[in-house]
């Protein structure tokens, strides 16, 4: 077994197993998973799925996960964490700018089991971008660590993308292309309120402003602004539980009032307040892992 751990807190383990062990857990973005070599089955939350040479997997936090090794696998694991791109050195990134690109990976991304990456373009990529990270994890230096920081950007930039391409929003039974670049846009845009507005909405999409909102319940079966609260409070549970952004900076950020509109609207939709969520959360994370057996019931 090999584990490489050179970047603190960043990290990258290159594991073989032939079956599969609890790995230490710790509060982490999420994690993406190469598969380099075996056969084998994913498992997150008791929904399966098939894994062989090549796949690439997500594994997101709150989420148990487990791996059924028939053939002998060998597993890299890249984890990403908000504080390995707070403390690096460096100018061209901004902490900030990355990590509503994460977020938006697990805002929208289904977290079921599967292989993320549908284009071999990018899986060719992703496998080339991973071995880097590989090779400059065994050399430490303060360049590499400027090296993989831009390589984990590109990572990141490859996951969204393969994310926008496919359709990851759950809408029942539709074969409207409007309604999922609707639904884009305004992920890519819930934290600017101007963009959010029906008149905006309506002259990006053509749509008469007086039938965005009557349009948008149709096709979603949620009314307009709930769904934009519903996608900001998405945010506001990945910021609470993988970040230190104070609760000021995130209600700035994400276009409530002040810290008492958010935690009202946190405990009226979430139903707990986010002191409770926060706890939940923080035991949910030390618990998860590995999936225990299904209960028969």
């Amino acid at each position: 077994m090999q584990v490489i751990e050179a970047f603190k807190p960043f990290e990258i383990q290159e594991i073989e197993l032939t079956a599969w062990k609890q790995r230490p857990v710790k509060n982490n973005f999420f994690e993406l998973v190469l598969i380099k070599d075996g056969e084998g089955t994913q498992c997150i939350n008791y929904n399966e799925v098939h894994y062989n040479k090549g796949s690439i997997f997500l594994l997101p936090p709150l989420k148990c996960h487990s791996f059924n090794i028939e053939k002998s696998t060998k597993f890299v694991f890249l984890k990403f964490t908000d504080s390995f791109f707070k403390n690096v050195n460096r100018i061209t990134i901004d902490r900030n700018e990355w990590f509503k690109e994460a977020s938006y990976i697990l805002s929208n991304y289904n977290q079921l089991p599967g292989d993320i990456i549908k284009n071999d373009i990018d899986r060719t990529h992703l496998a080339s971008l991973i071995e880097m990270i590989l090779q400059e994890s065994r050399s430490y230096s303060e360049s590499s660590i400027n090296l993989v920081t831009s390589l984990m950007t590109s990572v990141l930039e490859i996951l969204i993308r393969n994310i926008k391409k496919s359709n990851y929003f759950e809408i029942p039974n539709n074969n409207d292309e409007r309604i999922t670049k609707m639904l884009t846009y305004i992920n890519e845009n819930i934290d600017k309120t101007e963009l959010l507005k029906v008149e905006n909405l309506a002259e990006v999409f053509m749509l008469s402003s007086t039938y965005v909102s009557e349009y948008f319940k149709k096709q979603v079966h949620m009314s307009l602004r709930e769904y934009i609260i519903k996608a900001k409070l998405k945010l506001v549970e990945i910021r609470l539980l993988n970040s230190d952004f104070t609760l000021t900076q995130i209600a700035d950020e994400l276009g409530f009032t002040d810290v008492s509109h958010l935690s009202k609207t946190f405990k009226r939709y979430a139903g707990q307040s986010i002191r409770e969520f926060k706890n939940n959360g923080e035991y949910m994370m030390l618990k998860r892992g590995t999936c225990a057996p299904r209960m028969n019931v």
